[in-house]
């Protein structure tokens, strides 16, 4: 766009949302950050959350299939954000390892 004419809202959100994940895929943010705030934070208080409104829905008789469906709603963002410490230059072993049992308990729990 030329400069001085503003850009609409959705676009700004979305470049800055790209901006957001190609930091992590690309090992932008660092990996302290990723792994213990991103991942293992907030990444499961998210499934958590998820799980819950499952169950919730679950027990108020609503169709296993779309609680199931709801539980494992979170399952993309997941894989991202294992990938992204798996990718990282930094990580070692322990964050490897880290990563890779998170996500196993994000499909069991």
């Amino acid at each position: 766009m030329a400069r001085g004419v503003p850009r609409p809202a959705l676009l700004v959100a979305l470049s800055q949302d790209v901006g957001f994940l190609r930091s992590r895929w690309h090992g932008a943010v660092p990996l302290p950050r990723l792994f213990w705030l991103d991942m293992l934070g907030m990444g499961t208080v998210i499934n958590l959350l998820a799980t819950f409104v499952a169950l919730m829905m679950a027990a108020q008789g609503a169709k296993s299939a779309v609680a199931v469906a709801v539980h494992f709603a979170p399952m993309p963002w997941n894989l991202f954000l294992a990938g992204c410490v798996l990718r990282h230059p930094q990580a070692r072993t322990f964050h490897r390892a880290g990563a890779l049992v998170w996500l196993a308990l994000t499909v069991v729990i």
